[in-house]
């Protein structure tokens, strides 16, 4: 029973952690609190940096994506680093969002983000997060905005009118899954919005808004072994390396905690693992440490990084839907995630690497693999590997239901996820390819 509590404790520390991030701009804002509060110290891309040997410092780009690195006090032998995503498909708001129907009904205009599974966001209690933007001075500036109340629901068509419903239907965008806000005259979501964000409607320049699922995270189970939530894919990895960070130390290599933002559509953004911001980070504490050009290659191929992703369980309602023999089940312990393709970028190096580190902490470590005709998804590892290349591996913690908007996961695994990324932050295990 002791050992059980200590793993729900960390499950209920990571949903009320979720609860408090609707969405990458709240879960950044709420990271950089944490990084803040245990010494680390903010840089802005667009000033000069100083980096000290020892220190310990954070950087965000577009308010959504966020590295954070603690420098060694030795000389620097090379970079752990751990790579998670903080966006989850959802539905965003489109601009003019209101939508009255009949002068009866005002639905919200909206559109999807990332592949979710949209027959779960129905009759639902939602609400709606993300940013607003004003003017200060000369300056266009963010502000956070959680309306915190259930706000819209997408409601079903009833099964009078649409008998075949429960033998299979192809969900429409367009017309399904349109949120009802009101009954009456449009005009009143803005006003909601800016006086969630604090300032007036009419300062509102732009906005960036989402929906959310409402409802709380729950431990459950026949001994409470299970957990669900929003968002479980990918913030239970963020959260898990975050965790991890704060509670490492490493004399020889700079610890960095990476969390990117649009991971769900494809990272091809300014602050998506394609583009140039880890990189853009790793050069920038070299230059600040005066590496000599020389130093900054030989410093990168002794790095590695963990591309850390949630990923899929065997389903207990359809087991044929998965490997033969590769089979991750919930509270079984860290996946590693191999593809032929590369859709994952573990090889058989960086593999033996992850095995030895979860042997080394104590962990257990089990295998995910697609079935052979079935295609699947991809992830950060081999997208990062295309801006900084080092030895890369692919893991998650398995779960059902990805891309549902209440997920499920194993109460004993987002533990082992903790104590894998502190047995790698503080390690000084190398790969040799």
């Amino acid at each position: 029973m002791r050992e059980q509590e200590t793993h729900s404790r960390y499950v209920r520390e990571l949903l009320d952690f979720i609860e408090k991030s609707p969405g990458c701009f709240h879960l950044t804002a709420n990271m950089a609190w944490a990084l803040t509060q245990a010494g680390y110290v903010r840089l802005y891309e667009r000033k000069p940096w100083e980096v000290r040997p020892g220190g310990k410092y954070f950087v965000i780009r577009n308010g959504s994506s966020l590295a954070a690195f603690a420098v060694p006090k030795k000389e620097m032998a090379g970079f752990r680093i751990m790579a998670s995503h903080g966006d989850s498909p959802t539905f965003r708001l489109k601009e003019n969002p209101e939508l009255e129907l009949e002068e009866k009904y005002v639905r919200l205009n909206v559109e999807k983000y990332g592949g979710m599974l949209m027959s779960t966001w129905l009759d639902r209690p939602l609400s709606v997060a993300g940013r607003v933007m004003i003017r200060e001075g000369e300056t266009i500036v963010s502000r956070l905005v959680d309306v915190k109340r259930d706000l819209v629901l997408i409601p079903s068509l009833a099964i009078h009118m649409n008998r075949k419903a429960n033998e299979g239907y192809a969900f429409n965008a367009r017309t399904d899954m349109m949120p009802l806000f009101g009954c009456g005259e449009k005009g009143k979501l803005m006003e909601i919005v800016a006086e969630s964000a604090g300032v007036a409607a009419e300062q509102i320049l732009g906005s960036d808004l989402f929906l959310y699922n409402r409802e709380k995270g729950s431990i459950w189970g026949a001994k409470g072994e299970f957990y669900s939530s929003g968002r479980l894919d990918d913030q239970a990895c963020a959260f898990a390396s975050l965790k991890g960070l704060l509670s490492s130390e490493n004399d020889r290599f700079a610890m960095v905690h990476c969390v990117f933002d649009n991971e769900e559509v494809g990272s091809q953004t300014r602050q998506g693992a394609a583009s140039t911001f880890l990189k853009d980070t790793l050069e920038r504490i070299m230059m600040a440490l005066s590496l000599t050009r020389e130093k900054r290659f030989r410093t990168l191929a002794s790095s590695c990084l963990i591309s850390a992703d949630n990923a899929h369980s065997v389903h207990p309602n359809h087991p044929d839907k998965s490997d033969a023999s590769n089979r991750p089940c919930l509270n079984k312990g860290i996946v590693l995630k191999y593809s032929a393709n590369q859709k994952y970028c573990t090889d058989g190096v960086s593999g033996a690497f992850l095995k030895e580190l979860c042997r080394q902490a104590g962990i257990s470590c089990q295998t995910f693999f697609n079935r052979s005709d079935m295609a699947g998804g991809s992830t950060l590892g081999n997208i990062l590997s295309g801006q900084v290349s080092v030895p890369s591996v692919d893991i998650g913690l398995a779960q059902l239901a990805m891309h549902s908007a209440y997920e499920t996961a194993g109460v004993f695994d987002l533990k082992d996820m903790i104590r894998l990324a502190q047995e790698f932050y503080s390690s000084d295990l190398m790969m040799e390819p």
